[in-house]
């Protein structure tokens, strides 16, 4: 799955590789709730003229951290542009709050082997994000990030749900913040397509596939799919079995601990081969949308005149609509959550950037404690293009309904949400283009008929990449 909000998102996924050279360095294609791409560059947030961390601190909260004058922090992250400037802005109300200088590095997409040659090279960053569950478990296995403090864990302990923490754990102790997440249970739809049609948000998947009929019937293909990038297709098949086979057996498949050939895999390909098998509600029918980037599923949604009623993917679609089209989020283009399948809840599938320490020190660990405060999260969601999973922030703090509405869904999953079940698996089955999990979907994509087959070759590959 694909979380990143710059132009080069879906273009690149994370695969996260030991190499025989170096045996802690890793390679990866980073997968990030933000934007990818190098090429930003490094930007500091002095800490002369800062006054006290108590004189600046708002009145109105009972954050304390420590005075950091003298210190000062480098922080890498994947963020470039907008987001960059964005995240700079938290990082500069740090620096207010206890005058600690820092110094944001853009690590490109490549996240982990930017941090992989820093850490050979000796000089690896304070604080780094990381873009997968996956990730963060390797670089805690082997050392490269430290546990987090006391005063970080009590602050995440009030202001982070279970599900939240336990995804920046490892081995029992805590090395995490997730400071930014993607919701990706939304689907997107065209407002004047649905007037035309005369159709209303579903809440089922029931009423999504009568209302997707009605759409073509209308004579607008229904639903524009991104086939050309396999990620797309993992998250349909994540929210469908999320919903449908419920929380527990969607662990269980993450960890490969029931096999793909199991029947609750079946019933979730059938219920997509529902829409797969049906050419008249796709763009372009199956094969057309397997020759559709993400990036052009979206844009031919929103496009005068559109190509499709609807397109599904996360909250980072609002992005592309922004940058590549003529229409207005919240007027022609709206979301609605990706419905209830059968009698199971309507999923929520999230991604996100988790918070590390690198380099151990106190201003490091004030910072992570900082990160995980409403405070620090409020700073970044008054902005825009970010959802916080922090429980404590105020949803008056996003900017627009919509934001509001993204942040609430994934916010009332409480620890129902489920991490992107992809990013969990090793980067050979779920992570890499042209093979794995990425290519068996696109086959069924193709022949949506042969459930069976697609559930032996999705186990075949599974089996291989999980060593079982």
């Amino acid at each position: 799955m694909r979380t990143s909000t710059a132009a080069s998102r879906g273009r690149a996924r994370a695969a996260l590789v030991l190499t025989a050279a170096t045996a802690l360095a890793l390679t990866a294609a980073g997968c990030s709730s933000s934007g990818g791409g190098g090429g930003g560059d490094s930007s500091s947030t002095p800490s002369s003229g800062a006054s006290s961390p108590t004189a600046e601190a708002s009145s109105a909260d009972s954050l304390q951290l420590p005075d950091l004058h003298g210190k000062s922090l480098t922080v890498a992250a994947i963020w470039t542009g907008a987001e960059q400037k964005n995240f700079q802005k938290v990082l500069a109300d740090f620096t207010k709050r206890t005058g600690a200088g820092t110094k944001f590095v853009p690590t490109g997409d490549n996240v982990s082997a930017f941090l992989g040659s820093k850490v050979q090279g000796g000089a690896p960053p304070d604080v780094a994000f990381l873009p997968q569950v996956g990730v963060l478990q390797q670089f805690a296995k082997a050392g490269w990030v430290k546990p987090l403090s006391a005063d970080v864990d009590a602050a995440l302990s009030a202001n982070y749900g279970k599900g939240w923490k336990d995804l920046g754990a490892y081995g029992g102790k805590q090395y995490g913040v997730y400071f930014k997440a993607a919701n990706k249970s939304t689907v997107w739809y065209n407002t004047k397509v649905f007037q035309d049609a005369g159709v209303s948000e579903p809440k089922t998947w029931a009423d999504f596939l009568t209302t997707a009929q009605t759409i073509s019937d209308s004579g607008t293909p229904a639903v524009s799919i991104g086939g050309a990038d396999g990620w797309t297709l993992t998250d349909w098949f994540e929210n469908v079995y999320l919903s449908q086979a419920g929380p527990d057996m969607y662990d269980k498949l993450a960890k490969h601990q029931i096999k793909w050939t199991d029947a609750s895999v079946g019933k979730t390909l059938t219920t997509l081969a529902q829409l797969f098998g049906k050419n008249d509600l796709i763009a372009g029918q199956a094969k057309g949308a397997l020759q559709t980037e993400f990036p052009a599923s979206v844009d031919q949604t929103f496009a005068e005149p559109p190509k499709a009623g609807m397109v599904y993917e996360g909250d980072f679609v609002a992005v592309n609509i922004a940058s590549e089209t003529k229409a207005k989020v919240g007027e022609d283009a709206k979301f609605f959550p990706f419905p209830a399948v059968d009698n199971g809840k309507p999923p929520v599938v999230s991604g996100g950037d988790v918070a590390t320490v690198m380099k151990d020190s106190p201003a490091a660990q004030a910072l992570l404690q900082y990160l995980a405060s409403p405070e620090a999260a409020a700073v970044a969601a008054s902005q825009g293009g970010f959802v916080s999973p922090n429980k404590s922030l105020d949803l008056s703090v996003y900017p627009n309904d919509i934001a509001r509405g993204i942040a609430k869904s994934l916010m009332d999953a409480g620890d129902d949400f489920r991490f992107d079940m992809s990013d969990q698996a090793p980067a050979a089955f779920g992570g890499t283009k042209g093979s794995g999990e990425w290519k068996d979907l696109q086959d069924f994509l193709g022949s949506p008929k042969d459930v069976a087959g697609a559930q032996k070759k999705l186990e075949a590959d599974a089996a291989k990449a999980y060593g079982n």
